[in-house]
């Protein structure tokens, strides 16, 4: 369900919870978190995610998915920086797997 002055709406979440039904996720990294609908949707739908790594190229939208994201602080890692670096990402918080994965493309308009 849509939040009033939503900066975003995510038209996927049914989508991307589906995916993910009856999989126990501790660690989970989202490579594009923007606003943080998908990632509000994912930790609602699975509260044992013991961490969850939320990066982002955009300053603008990583502020702005802490504030959306705020009941969840203690789980979530907020990464300025590029996804392609998924390694380095992990390495530099001792991991070396996550148990889910998501990553959305931009949208554009065809002209």
């Amino acid at each position: 369900m849509a939040m009033k002055n939503e900066p975003h709406i995510p038209i996927l979440i049914d989508q991307v919870i589906a995916q993910f039904e009856g999989v126990k996720l501790l660690t989970f990294f989202e490579g594009t978190l923007g606003a943080g609908g998908h990632a509000r949707a994912i930790l609602e739908a699975h509260p044992e995610i013991q961490r969850y790594i939320g990066c982002d190229k955009d300053p603008q939208a990583l502020a702005i998915a802490r504030e959306r994201l705020a009941p969840w602080a203690h789980k979530i890692d907020f990464v300025h920086g590029d996804f392609a670096k998924l390694d380095e990402h992990l390495i530099q918080r001792g991991m070396r797997s996550v148990d889910g994965f998501f990553l959305t493309s931009e949208c554009r308009p065809c002209n």
